[in-house]
């Protein structure tokens, strides 16, 4: 499990980074929020 959800994370900060390169900064934020609460939902479940 913990490792899934570090894959969701990892995934989304290096995208989030990508997008702040870009000047995209609303988008980067909707990635994190959105990794987050799948990791959460991926924890809770459990």
């Amino acid at each position: 499990m913990y490792e899934k959800m570090y894959h969701i994370l990892f995934n989304a900060i290096t995208d989030a980074m990508e997008e702040i390169e870009a000047h995209q900064y609303q988008e980067a934020l909707n990635k994190l929020e959105w990794a987050c609460r799948d990791a959460e939902e991926m924890y809770i479940s459990e």
